[in-house]
């Protein structure tokens, strides 16, 4: 696997950040431009990557294309194909996004919309607008999944593939968003092996953190960092290398640079000892 950041390490040109996240021992990252930055500048980050050997694991798009109004919704769905573009003239692994919020106007947020078959049908007709408008050949477009929208888990991620029919839609892999009940938290080793039985040939890229549940009435799960929570991490990688060893492995949702460094050498540190590399 390769293991990378959702962070740019604070460098202030594309050569410091690749020898500066190279130096690290990271081998996959998150691209930090998007498709508005210079186009010489694009190019000198997509060229630093290659030399230095970090795998473009993906570009984000992260707005509601299906946002109710109608202003919002253009722009998202107006960068979305920006990205995609980007992703595929650099050669990310996938583009990712979130299906959207349908119900609400917060844009990652969770409504009762977001579960009807009128949102399921959108999320499939401008799944496949998207792809068919960039036609992309050097990555996938993929949805994240959520604990509160779709996909909330593999069946209905495979549902998705299946409905939205296209070769350049790929799964972008967030274990801990998908434990979403006692079930998969408690049995979460079971979980994560009925995932990668059913999605594993499919996926572009993962991200890994952790998961713990709160002492407290009712049911509260928290997403923390690695080694704060109750995730078999060294299970979860092995899995990801039963599919393919150069899979890219994203940290993120870490504030600063330096929380960034110590959940990597941590992380590192692990699959070291459990001779996962």
């Amino acid at each position: 696997m390769r293991i990378g950041m959702a962070t740019s390490l604070s460098a202030a040109n594309a050569e410091e950040w690749a020898t500066k996240i190279e130096k690290l021992g990271c081998r996959s990252v998150v691209f930090p431009l998007d498709y508005t930055a210079d186009e010489n500048d694009i190019a000198d980050y997509a060229d630093e990557a290659r030399k230095h050997d970090l795998m473009i694991a993906e570009v984000g798009i992260w707005k509601n294309v299906l946002s109710s109004d109608k202003n919002t919704r253009d722009k998202a769905r107006k960068y979305a194909v920006g990205q995609l573009r980007l992703a595929d003239e650099i050669g990310a692994r996938c583009c990712v996004n979130i299906a959207g919020t349908y119900g609400g106007p917060i844009w990652d947020g969770g409504y009762k919309e977001n579960f009807g078959d009128e949102c399921w049908k959108r999320i499939v007709e401008y799944t496949r607008e998207l792809i068919d408008e960039v036609k992309p050949k050097n990555t996938k477009y993929s949805i994240e999944p959520m604990p509160w929208m779709y996909p909330t888990g593999p069946d209905e991620y495979l549902k998705l593939i299946e409905d939205v029919d296209r070769e350049e839609f790929g799964i972008h892999l967030d274990l801990v968003n998908m434990i979403n009940c006692p079930q998969r938290y408690f049995f979460s080793d079971e979980f994560m092996e009925e995932c990668f039985d059913k999605l594993g040939p499919f996926i572009r890229s993962c991200h890994v953190k952790d998961i713990r549940l709160e002492d407290k009435l009712t049911f509260q799960l928290i997403e923390t960092f690695c080694g704060n929570g109750t995730l078999n991490i060294e299970k979860y990688c092995a899995l990801m290398n039963k599919y393919d060893t150069d899979m890219p492995v994203i940290i993120e949702h870490l504030t600063n640079d330096k929380e960034y460094i110590e959940s990597y050498q941590y992380l590192s540190k692990r699959l070291v000892s459990a001779d996962i590399s």
